[in-house]
């Protein structure tokens, strides 16, 4: 049973799950050479291999063939059908590792990225996203539900197989945490929502913008902290990333899939993690938060410096990475 730990320092939580160092690694594969995805458990064929579905697309004209399927993680960071258990562990604090941890398996086809998909793809994918959030809000002791993509090696993917996770959480986590509560200071200073604010800055110098649509904005932040690292912004002020309408979910599918696109295009070999922050499942709507997507491409690692001091050092400035991508040109050429 993986366990919830609390660091007496910071109050932040961490997951210890023995289990998960037992996942395949599709990636030791490709470098011995084997190219073929015969044993993929996401594969088509391959159903048996994952947990019973709890959510599928279907394929249109093809009776019994799938799209898109969600199915609980089979090497889970945390386990549901668990109460939430708190208790004393010396001068320690630690829970139980109860919770939900879910994969939306996002193509039957191995090697097709999210970026390769076409638009109305996508969207089914954020919509299953928005439903699963829906159905796991519903369980008792849910606080947060982060929806998340390792995409690449680097980023920490074990298989080439698209797709994406979902975790619910007992907690809500330290750096959510931190992020509403700036966005709340920045709004008792201003009576305005950072987020939006942000959108407004970057409309008035076009400098940092990297994609644009009637409901979204993709951007490289002012004070990036990776290279290339992109945000994709509702320009209507919008807390919880589950009330998305599918008429909404259809332009950010768009963004979505134009963001990935020239960032495959600009950035060789790209390795990424994509984040959705959202409000706690069961929080009301506020005026100073606002729900966004991260993407965070994988061109260096954090060294000595970022872990000693908090820092980030960046390489790119975030307007020559907008004008990078915005050219279509390789990073570096």
């Amino acid at each position: 049973m993986p366990e919830i730990r609390k660091d007496p320092v910071f109050g932040r939580w961490v997951i210890v799950a023995s289990d998960r160092s037992l996942r395949p690694n599709e990636f030791r594969n490709l470098e011995r050479g084997i190219q073929e995805p015969s044993d993929c458990a996401f594969c088509p064929g391959n159903e048996s291999q994952t947990p019973p579905a709890l959510h599928v697309i279907p394929q249109e004209n093809k009776p019994g063939a799938w799209k898109i399927r969600a199915v609980q993680n089979k090497y889970p960071a945390l386990i549901s059908n668990e109460p939430t258990l708190e208790s004393a562990d010396g001068i320690y604090h630690k829970m139980n590792g109860a919770g939900l941890h879910e994969v939306v398996i996002e193509t039957p086809s191995h090697f097709q990225q999210m970026e390769d998909m076409d638009a109305r793809h996508i969207k089914e994918v954020f919509e299953v996203y928005v439903s699963r959030i829906n159905e796991m809000k519903k369980e008792a002791g849910i606080k947060y539900v982060m929806v998340f993509k390792n995409h690449g090696r680097n980023a920490g993917a074990t298989l080439v197989h698209p797709h994406s996770q979902i975790i619910g959480m007992p907690m809500v986590p330290i750096r959510v945490v931190q992020e509403i509560d700036g966005a709340e200071n920045y709004f008792m200073e201003r009576n305005k929502c950072v987020f939006c604010d942000i959108a407004d800055e970057e409309r008035k110098t076009g400098k940092r913008i990297v994609g644009e649509n009637r409901e979204f904005m993709a951007l490289e932040p002012y004070a990036s902290r990776f290279s290339f690292e992109t945000w994709i912004i509702p320009k209507q002020h919008s807390c919880h990333f589950e009330t998305t309408s599918p008429e909404s979910a259809g332009y950010l599918a768009s963004i979505v899939k134009e963001i990935l696109g020239k960032l495959r295009r600009s950035l060789e070999d790209l390795s990424y993690n994509l984040v959705i922050h959202t409000m706690p499942v069961h929080d009301p709507a506020v005026k100073h938060y606002h729900w966004h997507i991260e993407i965070m491409p994988k061109l260096s690692f954090v060294a000595g410096f970022e872990w000693g001091t908090g820092f980030y050092i960046n390489a790119v400035s975030p307007e020559d990475a907008a004008h990078t991508l915005n050219s279509g040109k390789k990073y570096g050429n």
